[in-house]
């Protein structure tokens, strides 16, 4: 947070020096301009802010990029945002929860946002981007049109709304997390809609060859109160009787398969996913009409539950509607593996893995709300899947890359990757392997060829797992002599796994976990991950936002620890000390020292007792 103040007060300076400027004369039309244009130059562009571009834009500066991140509203986030207020979910099961840069700004949540207010979550993402000095934000700004180069992008023409600006913004790399994919400006091959079954032997889709998608979402967010009210919608919003609820709902009876209706009983769920609408329209150009109705079908649900006789809405009052509705699904580029239904279920066995899903193949139907019975048909998928790279880049034009939900699948592929936990991971792979681009000079078909490796290592060493294998630890950490009670910190995998604690629990204070060699080696630097309760959904945003309940840090967690060495005759000395940590992933640096033993010291835990580690590497 420091970082953000020391740039916010310089930010402020050069804006106190910006207006004294233009107080210098009167502007008119004779000596200003109306439009101005500005031309930016970057290693990689990122369009899109929600957490897919937020992931790849952070990931590759963190690399050694240069990144200028355009998203076309006030705030990051997208779907996760204040303005939407979708839930972040992904895999079902706590050991394969999604770690790396999702993660860290779910704890930075919890440490700075304990309230659980949605703008402070904006902010908290908004803080991870401002973190990165490698970075230039740009909110606000719309991507209007691509600049070619043959048959590669070289820039991107964009339109600030509220500073009346022009940007020409210039790159060797450019990523669309946008979902909707307007980079296909390029000429960028995509689908939209459903393909035939027999084109990839997708068994569970019934029908196909059409342009129909899944539909938007408005939320809803309700209040408790002791206090009741009738509930009076707009004139323009549906007014809905029983009549329009009065269908079967039966379940499924084939095993692995889940039938899914409007939820007119539960208010307290507090989940209206199923205000869902635009399947059978375009859900890009239709986006205005498909908001309207959207928002009639809000306020006629919100009036029919809390005005029932059986008293249903009883307790609840709405709180916040909102206006800027979710997507699920738009466009999907084309790269040179297109991730269906069979890989899904398979478990997405890839070499070139550096993502994974865990989410169902959700399949909504496109009539939506306005279809009376099951609205959307959820099968079971394997605990994960696997991801790779080749769905992370255009198959034609060789400097384009996409995360998010128009990454390279089919309709039933996207139905279990659409999910935001998934495509944060998707985004920092996207961002890793852009990084490996850049650095190397060469087109991400040529990193896929020869480096993916590098990218898989690098992701791992930034605490993402990859299905199907485990992270390697740093030559200097294996060298080193261990305890048999520590040698678990060893074995590469950072998290609990098929009932394995794989962690070390150590006592605040003097008790430490130690390495040791017979020779000196030289140290400059140390990898941590804590234990940060990986509980699936634990750390989300809660859907009643008007509580004074505050979120706790995981318990377990090191607060405060600090990094010893020994050398010789010198006994141990602090090289590195941590107050006031909210990591799981803790990545540290000091000046090399010749050492022939390093120790990690916990000193105080987020809620007492001992704290878990789960790696300690020696750089």
């Amino acid at each position: 947070m420091n970082n953000i103040l020391h740039r916010a007060a310089a930010a402020a300076l050069l804006l106190s020096a910006a207006l004294q400027a233009s107080a210098q004369g009167l502007l008119t039309e004779q000596n200003s301009e109306v439009v101005r244009e500005v031309t930016l130059e970057g290693d990689f562009i990122v369009a899109g802010g929600g957490l897919a571009g937020v992931c790849a834009a952070v990931s590759a500066a963190r690399h050694g990029a240069s990144v200028i991140l355009i998203q076309d509203r006030p705030v990051l986030g997208g779907n996760a945002s204040s303005e939407m207020r979708m839930g972040i979910v992904g895999v079902l099961k706590d050991q394969y929860s999604e770690a790396g840069i999702l993660e860290e700004m779910q704890l930075r949540n919890f440490r700075y946002n304990p309230l659980q207010r949605y703008t402070m979550w904006d902010d908290v993402i908004l803080s991870t981007v401002m973190d990165e000095p490698n970075i230039r934000l740009l909110l606000n700004t719309s991507v209007e049109d691509v600049v070619m180069d043959g048959d590669s992008i070289s820039a991107l023409k964009c339109w600030n709304t509220n500073a009346y600006t022009k940007f020409l913004v210039k790159g060797k790399l450019f990523a669309d997390c946008t979902g909707d994919g307007i980079l296909r400006l390029s000429g960028a091959k995509f689908r939209r809609g459903r393909e035939f079954p027999e084109e990839f032997g997708e068994t569970l889709l019934q029908t196909g060859g059409d342009s129909h998608t899944m539909g938007n979402s408005i939320l809803l967010q309700l209040r408790k109160t002791d206090e009741e009210h009738p509930f009076t919608a707009p004139d323009w919003a549906y007014h809905f009787t029983d009549d329009d609820f009065d269908y079967d709902t039966p379940k499924s009876t084939i095993p692995g398969v889940k039938f899914n209706y409007k939820r007119i009983y539960n208010p307290h769920d507090n989940n209206f996913w199923w205000i869902e609408f635009g399947g059978l329209y375009d859900t890009i150009f239709d986006a205005p009409d498909i908001q309207f109705e959207l928002k009639r079908i809000a306020y006629g649900i919100w009036e029919y539950i809390k005005n029932n006789p059986d008293g249903r809405g009883k307790g609840y009052e709405l709180d916040w509607i909102g206006s800027l509705p979710g997507k699920r699904e738009s466009t999907r580029y084309i790269g040179p593996h297109i991730l269906t239904q069979n890989d899904v279920l398979s478990g997405g066995h890839f070499d070139d893995v550096v993502a994974y899903g865990g989410w169902t193949l959700d399949d909504h139907d496109p009539e939506a709300f306005h279809k009376k019975g099951r609205i959307s048909v959820e099968y079971s998928t394997p605990d994960y899947f696997g991801i790779p790279f080749g769905c992370l880049y255009s198959v034609n034009v060789p400097n384009l890359m996409f995360a998010g939900r128009d990454i390279s699948c089919t309709h039933m592929g996207l139905s279990a990757t659409r999910v935001m936990a998934t495509t944060a991971l998707l985004g920092q792979a996207c961002g890793t392997g852009a990084a490996v681009a850049i650095e190397k000079g060469i087109s991400p078909a040529k990193v896929h060829s020869e480096y993916m490796s590098e990218v898989q290592e690098m992701l791992e060493d930034d605490d993402c797992m990859l299905p199907y294998r485990w992270r390697k630890p740093s030559p200097l950490t294996m060298s080193a002599s261990v305890s048999a009670e520590n040698e678990v910190l060893r074995n590469g995998i950072d998290r609990s796994w098929d009932g394995a604690d794989n962690g070390v629990w150590v006592d605040c204070g003097d008790a430490s976990v130690e390495y040791s060699w017979k020779k000196p080696v030289t140290i400059s630097g140390a990898r941590l991950v804590f234990d940060s309760m990986f509980k699936v959904r634990s750390k989300r945003m809660r859907k009643l936002e008007a509580t004074t309940e505050r979120v706790e840090m995981p318990w377990m967690m090191p607060k405060a620890y600090r990094i010893e060495v020994r050398n010789g005759k010198s006994g141990w000395q602090t090289v590195y000390e941590c107050g006031h940590n909210w990591k799981r992933l803790c990545k540290v640096d000091f000046e090399p020292v010749q050492a022939t033993g390093i120790r990690l010291v916990v000193t105080e835990t987020w809620g007492g007792g001992k704290g878990h580690v789960f790696a300690f590497d020696v750089i």
